[in-house]
């Protein structure tokens, strides 16, 4: 049996649909430069630049994780949700596409993705 590639486990898709993720009646984020992120074994991730991020809504928090497919994340959270974003600043080189942007939990944020 073959090892796990990440080329077999992620796949990485750019679009335009705007995505919206809103925490309550907060608006956190607002973009149609997103890239959508299927990872197998998990739910699919919308990664947002910072750019389109309103990153004073966010603190940084100490969590960092590691992912052996993508490299280590950093992550945010709000006055009220710990850890509910996340960033690769430098992922692994397959996974180039996300550096600099979030992806957001969905599980406690609402984020929305409009129809194509």
């Amino acid at each position: 049996m073959s090892a796990d590639t990440t080329q077999d486990r992620i796949s990485l898709h750019s679009h335009t649909r705007r995505v919206r993720v809103w925490d309550g009646d907060t608006l956190l984020a607002d973009s149609t430069r997103a890239v959508g992120l299927r990872e197998r074994g998990y739910p699919p991730r919308q990664y947002l630049p910072e750019s389109d991020v309103h990153m004073a809504y966010l603190i940084r928090s100490a969590t960092v994780t590691h992912c052996p497919f993508k490299g280590d994340a950093t992550y945010y959270s709000t006055d009220e949700h710990p850890d509910i974003a996340w960033q690769y600043a430098n992922p692994l080189a397959d996974m180039d596409t996300i550096t600099g942007r979030l992806a957001f939990d969905d599980t406690i944020l609402t984020v929305h993705v409009d129809a194509e």
